[in-house]
């Protein structure tokens, strides 16, 4: 599953990409988190803005007293899993497309994970399927649709993040559900990797 990415470009540029209109910038930082702030294109009254939204729906938990802790955000969401009462609404109703320069897996032995990332060798920006909702915790959220990994990211993990072709954002956008989830595939094209010597658990909220 993925749980970091960057997308290192600006609102503008995002917006001017997608034909979309900008809101105003956010605090959303170049690399993004579970829990923290992304950016995302989705359609809003007939309009295609760009928008901040949390990346993770709250999931509410509780401590062993039965007392409510900090929501947990649960940033993935699988293709098999898009009919299920967490996700069914806001795959059928709210779908958004979520820009990606980059994103990254924990590669390596229990303890010593580094990070390996991956990337489009011929596109600065891409595009992956997402969800989102209005939440009470934090506002409007969007979650990541997960497919199976291509033969890229296989050697690393057994998922990867839907990477939407242009000509299919449209019909994930607007399209009826039963079209738009045999859209979310492994990717068919090439793909760059980049193995690093950088340990899996550091946080840098910014990166080149």
């Amino acid at each position: 599953m993925c749980n970091l990415y960057t997308m290192t470009k600006t609102v503008a540029e995002v917006a001017n990409l997608f034909g979309a209109i900008a809101d105003p910038p956010g605090n959303a930082g170049a690399t993004v988190y579970p829990g923290y702030p992304g950016i995302v294109v989705a359609p809003d009254a007939g309009t295609l803005r760009v928008r901040q939204m949390t990346w993770g729906f709250p999931l509410t938990l509780k401590g062993k007293s039965g007392q409510p802790l900090k929501p947990k955000p649960v940033n993935n969401c699988r293709t098999d899993k898009l009919d299920s009462f967490m996700w069914k609404y806001s795959f059928q109703e709210r779908r958004c497309l979520i820009p990606v320069t980059g994103f990254c897996e924990a590669e390596g032995e229990k303890g010593a994970k580094t990070r390996t990332w991956f990337s489009l060798p011929d596109e600065e920006l891409f595009a992956v399927a997402g969800i989102w909702r209005d939440t009470a915790e934090w506002g409007p959220a969007y979650s990541m649709v997960m497919t199976e990994a291509c033969a890229h990211v296989a050697g690393v993990h057994d998922r990867m993040p839907a990477i939407l072709p242009r000509g299919d954002w449209p019909h994930w956008l607007d399209g009826p559900p039963d079209a738009a989830g045999p859209l979310c595939r492994p990717w068919e094209l090439g793909m760059t990797v980049l193995r690093t010597e950088e340990p899996w658990g550091s946080k840098v909220r910014s990166r080149a």
